[in-house]
């Protein structure tokens, strides 16, 4: 088994924060956004922290490994790619679907632009399990993959939080990377209990933990990742931290940026909470030492050893498990044949669908989901596809000013995302332009020209004329 050593305390890398990060005492490691990160352009501010010894790790976001279809091969190559082009000790993705619909469904493919719940059922976890083997088999590094902040609950869940984790852990070595702001989400939202989900799940499979803030508003808590850190999300790194030390704990932060100095402070409230945590149990960091592989046969637990019995579905399947060695990441990544796989994608994918569908393109709430909450998720996404592509295609709120958000939000409303945000920043200047938008002369010429340079597979000035004049003919045609 690859060992992972001690990443200490860490800080979500951002290219508006880049600079402090570099300057900042005491970091020993950062993370990156793969899908953020261009090989052939690796910025200047991650060079210098190579060069300086500190350990870049990459984060997936767009994997969805927890949705019905096989993990994208070209989506893993690209996590592979930054993987070695890091030295990365590890990669780190969520559990989460972003994507559903297309070929399983009949139905067209959509995208959430967000991470959503996959619901703890036998029938996710048999495709989950089998996605993460299909992931572990195509990475050069070990994965960790990340528990999720949801804002609402799927309907029949046959496990708990802990349970499924629990389960996931045993049935393919892969390590944890435990959200502590996350579980207080889940606290808040759905009434989870973070220490019924720490007391589950396997602590020792812990690759390291995220930390960061949000805010509550109407009785729901946003993980906005834009806030301060708040008490009880220290509280429950602390409750953590009083079990097993872990072996990186990192501060997230993604928007609103401080002053360096208050990421320091949180920084420093951090490893407070940590050293205040272990004085106070006596925790021994496991990350210190070498765990002892567990080999694991087709149809056997990497956690036990025993053979894995079949079981009906049901909430207290798992009783609560006690500490057991991390297992063994080559012994659980051999694929166990399992001939009802193809229908249990089929089944989850459908009931994926359904439910994307209702929160991007207006159709019915599917039954057993809160309606509420189930709106406050369509509103929640409409808002963080209108920031993305602001983020994306910043010209667009340049160009429309103090009405951009409110046209973005009029366009997708029933117009899922398809093909990504930079697709989606592109139809929504198409549909602006057709409608005959902006209505001033000027402003309407330059999206125009906007619309134009990026519409096609090259540059404008590298288009055949005649391609040119069909995309001009394309939006003028009516104005």
């Amino acid at each position: 088994m690859t060992r992972l050593g001690r990443l200490g305390t860490g800080i979500g890398w951002r290219p508006e924060i880049a600079e402090a990060v570099e300057h900042m005492p005491g970091i020993d490691w950062v993370e990156a956004v793969s899908e953020n990160l261009c090989p052939g352009h690796l910025p200047e501010s991650l060079r210098r922290l190579r060069e300086r010894g500190v350990t870049v790790v990459p984060h997936g976001v767009s994997l969805g490994l927890g949705g019905a279809d096989r993990p994208d091969e070209s989506r893993l190559a690209a996590l592979a790619e930054r993987a070695e082009l890091l030295g990365a000790p590890l990669v780190t993705e969520h559990i989460a679907y972003v994507r559903a619909g297309g070929a399983l469904t009949a139905s067209p493919s959509l995208e959430a632009g967000h991470l959503l719940p996959v619901p703890r059922t036998r029938d996710a976890l048999d495709v989950l399990c089998e996605n993460v083997r299909i992931a572990q088999a195509a990475l050069p590094v070990p994965l960790a993959v990340e528990n999720i902040a949801a804002l609402l609950c799927w309907p029949g869940e046959e496990m708990t939080e802990g349970q499924f984790l629990y389960d996931l852990v045993d049935r393919t070595g892969v390590r944890l990377l435990i959200d502590v702001a996350n579980l207080h989400t889940n606290h808040v939202n759905r009434g989870e209990d973070p220490a019924r989900a720490l007391d589950e799940l396997p602590v020792e499979a812990i690759a390291y933990v995220h930390v960061a803030g949000g805010f509550e508003r109407d009785g729901v808590w946003h993980d906005s990742h834009a806030h301060p850190v708040p008490r009880p999300v220290l509280g429950i790194l602390a409750d953590l931290a009083s079990r097993v030390t872990p072996p990186g704990v990192l501060l997230e932060r993604d928007e609103n940026f401080p002053e360096p100095g208050e990421l320091e402070r949180e920084l420093a409230a951090i490893r407070g909470t940590l050293e205040k945590a272990g004085a106070a149990t006596g925790v021994n960091g496991t990350a210190e030492s070498e765990p002892s592989p567990v080999p694991a046969a087709s149809g056997t637990s990497v956690l036990t050893g025993a053979p894995t019995p079949a079981a009906e579905p049901g909430p207290d399947l798992a009783p609560t498990p006690p500490a057991r060695p991390v297992p063994d990441l080559d012994a659980a990544s051999a694929p166990v044949p399992d001939p009802g796989l193809a229908a249990a994608r089929q089944r989850l994918a459908l009931a994926q669908a359904a439910l994307l569908s209702a929160l991007v393109a207006g159709t019915p709430v599917p039954e057993g989901f809160d309606r509420v909450r189930t709106g406050v998720q369509a509103r929640a996404l409409a808002a963080k596809r209108a920031d993305v592509v602001a983020k994306v295609a910043a010209e667009l709120p340049e160009l429309l000013g103090d009405g951009y958000r409110a046209a973005f939000l009029g366009y997708a409303q029933g117009r899922p995302m398809t093909g990504g945000y930079r697709r989606d920043a592109l139809d929504f200047a198409e549909h602006l332009l057709l409608a005959g938008h902006p209505r001033d002369a000027r402003t309407r010429h330059l999206l125009r020209d906007w619309w134009l340079e990026r519409s096609g597979p090259a540059p404008r000035s590298q288009r055949p004329a005649a391609r040119l004049a069909r995309a001009t003919r394309r939006v003028l045609l009516r104005h």
